[in-house]
């Protein structure tokens, strides 16, 4: 238990970084910015990778007996989760997460959410509570649910005074739907939507098997 928290409480110091901006600027001005990136990418998946190690080697605790059905949330949110992630990484968003925060012309993403890798970590998250049932992954995906509201939260307060808030939405499609702006779509988005389809595929056909040793369409009984 020391590990994981230990391990979580790493992740979490770690994703404070870019929500700060003393800190993020003083970083990219002694690093550059292509190589904090590249930096700031590889511990994220490192710390990342610790807290799931952490996370499997605590006793499974059962809270509730999972269902079949319960294995078709993760199948049908983890490409939304991996859309959103992966679009959200690639383009230009000064207000939210993303590689390119310093470019001032956000890409279409932003007219479903303005923070769409924050959504896309929220409902990965989410969609593994309930197929798992146990108290490891309850802890696990419910801290990353967590960390993402937080998130979403600290940058909203963050970037109040930016006028991009008044053309687009936390909750996803809102501002759509209010008629603040219109639906887009952009080469990111494309790109995005191609990456999430393979390694949807690559996951259903073995890759969760492999990585965590669990086939969630078995689970889901297909």
């Amino acid at each position: 238990m020391t590990q994981f928290i230990v391990s979580l409480l790493v992740f979490l110091a770690l994703h404070s970084v870019p929500v700060i901006p003393a800190i993020r600027q003083k970083l990219i001005k002694t690093l550059g910015r292509r190589t904090y990136l590249i930096l700031y990418s590889l511990a994220s998946l490192a710390a990342l990778g610790w807290v799931f190690r952490a996370a499997l080697r605590l006793n499974y605790v059962e809270l509730w007996s999972p269902e079949p059905w319960h294995a078709w949330l993760p199948i049908i949110l983890s490409p939304l989760a991996f859309f959103l992630l992966v679009t959200g990484l690639i383009s230009p968003n000064p207000v939210s997460i993303s590689f390119r925060r310093g470019d001032h012309q956000p890409g279409a993403v932003v007219s479903i959410t303005r923070h769409p890798v924050l959504w896309g970590f929220f409902l990965w998250a989410v969609g593994h509570v309930i197929p798992n049932g146990d108290l490891r992954s309850l802890m696990l995906f419910g801290v990353l649910a967590l960390f993402s509201v937080f998130g979403m939260v600290m940058n909203e307060r963050r970037n109040r005074l930016n006028p991009l808030l008044d053309s687009t939405s936390v909750i996803p499609f809102a501002a759509v739907l209010r008629g603040q702006t219109k639906l887009r779509i952009d080469t990111a988005m494309l790109v995005a939507f191609l990456t999430a389809a393979a390694l949807t595929t690559w996951l259903l056909l073995g890759g969760h098997a492999v990585l965590f040793g669990a086939d969630p369409l078995a689970m889901a009984g297909v």
